[in-house]
């Protein structure tokens, strides 16, 4: 449709890719995490983090369905740094063992991409027996933050290099008109509603990282942002919609490089030097 490329304040649009908005940037010398990179967006995040020389180390689930998508990478671009680590973000215990590998691996960090989620599940509780949408897509990133916040604080001023934490949240947070059930997170009633109230953690997330920052005259940002309606496997729990999706998806929903491209923008653009507490649309500031 010709609304999609109609171009924001950034000049690029809906239409824009992860290498388009990236294009002639150089991420030497960084260091990023990337949660949920086994497919969609976070696969794509990483690749094209890779292709401009950043070091990505992929946070995922489940180690050996990753390895094949690093071996590509890696086809592609014999020179990419890319390692992987295991990270559950559904269990607290691993969020906190990995944060603690990481940290004793002695490598920097400047960017955290809290990419992974889950929507609209059956009803499930967490390890930690918390529903597992908030664990997943607020509680766990939210824990991985504050564990790895030193460590970024400390790259930032050792390297003089402005540090970036980008949460992928989603429009669905407008909908979550009650605001957050926190009396009532393991209420069965709405798996939909779980879901949005989830992604409005991330949004109040990073607006709470933001104060922190500002106050203590820290060199890192906080972003959240909404990567576009994306034909993922994160409908793989809902059948009907996904069969609707292979059928419009061409006409109506982003492909996964576009999906990518404003989590690579706010990652790595120059325009975002300083920006905080936004939530972005479109690699441009949202409403």
């Amino acid at each position: 449709m010709w609304f999609f490329g109609r171009k924001g304040a950034s000049g690029f649009s809906a239409t824009s890719t992860a290498e388009d908005v990236t294009e002639g940037i150089s991420g030497t010398g960084l260091t990023a995490i990337v949660t949920g990179a086994t497919s969609g967006i976070g696969t794509e995040t990483t690749r094209v983090l890779a292709m401009h020389e950043v070091h990505v180390v992929m946070a995922v689930r489940n180690t050996e369905s990753v390895k094949r998508i690093k071996e590509n990478i890696l086809n592609k671009n014999p020179n990419a740094k890319v390692d992987v680590m295991e990270l559950d973000l559904s269990s607290l215990e691993s969020v906190r063992k990995f944060a603690a590998e990481f940290i004793s691996s002695g490598l920097p960090l400047n960017l955290l991409i809290n990419n992974a989620g889950v929507m609209a599940p059956p009803f499930l509780l967490s390890k930690d027996k918390i529903e597992l949408q908030f664990a997943t897509n607020h509680l766990g990133h939210f824990l991985l933050t504050q564990l790895l916040l030193e460590t970024m604080k400390r790259t930032s001023l050792e390297q003089e290099k402005e540090g970036r934490i980008v949460n992928v949240s989603s429009e669905g947070h407008r909908f979550a008109y009650k605001g957050i059930y926190f009396d009532s997170l393991n209420d069965k009633s709405s798996p939909i509603y779980a879901y949005r109230q989830s992604k409005l953690a991330n949004i109040l997330h990073a607006n709470e990282l933001t104060r922190h920052f500002k106050e203590n005259g820290v060199n890192i940002t906080a972003n959240a942002l909404h990567p576009g309606s994306i034909a993922t496997n994160l409908l793989r729990y809902h059948n009907i919609i996904d069969g609707v999706v292979d059928w419009v998806g061409k006409y109506f929903l982003k492909s996964i490089p576009q999906g990518a491209a404003t989590t690579c923008y706010v990652a790595l653009h120059p325009q975002v030097k300083g920006v905080s507490g936004e939530y972005f649309m479109d690699c441009s500031i949202g409403f």
